[in-house]
């Protein structure tokens, strides 16, 4: 199901995820005019189940987002199914762009794109990417638990996720790849650990059926295996950011690429607010919708401000250009809050 997109909006979010979900459900309750803009591409889409969010534990992650599209719609709020491709700034707020031809303007814009996890070159890595080939001990590691564990080095952070799965499993082996080998301070830490250290390349991933058994090294060694962990490199995925003057910048971690933010989300562009893990690359699917539902609040009380100013404004003028534009917003009346005249039509 897809609602119609109407011309203008109080909010237009982009992303439908959790986290673009969550914003738009406390602008709806909120009597704001919001449309979600999604892609339909998430990113815990191959996962069996999210886990770690209080009262929905183990729910599969597009039974969620449908609940959530119900929830939004349910105050008025509207889901359409569209790729953002640019964004530009215009008086009163933003044009917005859909790679389908079609556009819509908003006043404020919610973006929370979430962002891409790009694998290393390795056969077969992708298409068991979500399965026996995770990255996050917390959204994963309870599911591997006491599994043979191995850590294909990818980055930075490889040495990191080595001693956090460790916490899962006792069986775990790094593999150093295509990567510099473990300084002498991670050697030490990873023997500490009991956690074995692999050189050479791995070539592909041994299948069995349709299960993971090992790591095929480039000289034809096999390393048995039943589950491959890899810090993918991650990037933001909002390239039409930089239409409005936003950069994406290097993460600290060295794990990617994303857009900075403040506490509350709001961007280093006037009248765009970021939320989920186009700004924190770590965010899982609980703090994500936190932070939106956070961005959400200030974006409602940035629009009260504004339509205050311009209140005290017409009041001051009652003929002015402010006060007729009031007088027009007042006429239009329930279309304001995203509602057709017939209470619950679309």
């Amino acid at each position: 199901m897809t609602d119609v997109l109407n011309d203008r909006y109080d909010v237009v979010v982009v992303g439908g995820g959790a986290a673009g979900l969550s914003g738009a459900l406390m602008l709806a309750r909120a009597r704001r005019s919001v449309v979600v803009l999604d892609a339909g591409t998430p990113r815990n889409a191959p996962a069996d189940g999210v886990h770690g969010l209080l009262g929905h534990d183990g729910v599969p992650p597009l039974e969620l987002l449908e609940r959530g599209r119900t929830e939004v719609r349910r105050y008025g709020g509207h889901v359409v199914t569209g790729e953002v491709r640019a964004a530009a700034r215009e008086s009163g707020g933003f044009a917005v762009a859909l790679a389908d031809g079609r556009g819509v303007r908003a006043r404020r814009l919610l973006v929370a794109t979430g962002l891409v996890d790009e694998l290393p070159d390795v056969p077969g890595l992708r298409s068991r990417w979500g399965r026996d080939v995770v990255h996050c001990p917390y959204c994963h590691g309870w599911e591997v638990r006491d599994q043979a564990v191995g850590v294909l080095a990818s980055g930075p952070m490889s040495v990191h996720q080595a001693l956090l799965f460790r916490q899962w499993s006792a069986d775990v082996t790094f593999f150093t790849h295509t990567m510099a080998p473990p300084t002498a301070e991670e050697a030490e830490q990873l023997a500490a650990r009991g956690i074995g250290v692999v050189d050479g390349q791995v070539a592909s991933l041994e299948i069995d059926g349709d299960r993971l058994v090992g790591l095929r090294l480039s000289d034809g060694t096999v390393v048995a295996r039943q589950v491959v962990t890899v810090a993918p490199r991650m990037a933001a995925r909002a390239g039409f950011l930089t239409d409005l003057g936003l950069t994406p910048a290097p993460h600290p971690s060295g794990a990617g690429e994303y857009f900075p933010a403040d506490a509350t989300g709001r961007s280093g562009a006037a009248g765009v607010w970021l939320a989920g893990n186009v700004a924190d690359l770590a965010a899982q699917v609980g703090s994500a919708a936190a932070a939106a539902a956070g961005a959400a609040a200030q974006i409602n009380a940035d629009l009260i401000a504004e339509e205050t100013r311009l209140a005290v404004e017409a009041r001051r003028e009652p003929f002015s250009a402010a006060s007729e534009a009031r007088a027009s917003e007042q006429a239009i009346g329930a279309r304001r809050h995203g509602l057709s005249p017939v209470e619950g039509s679309r």
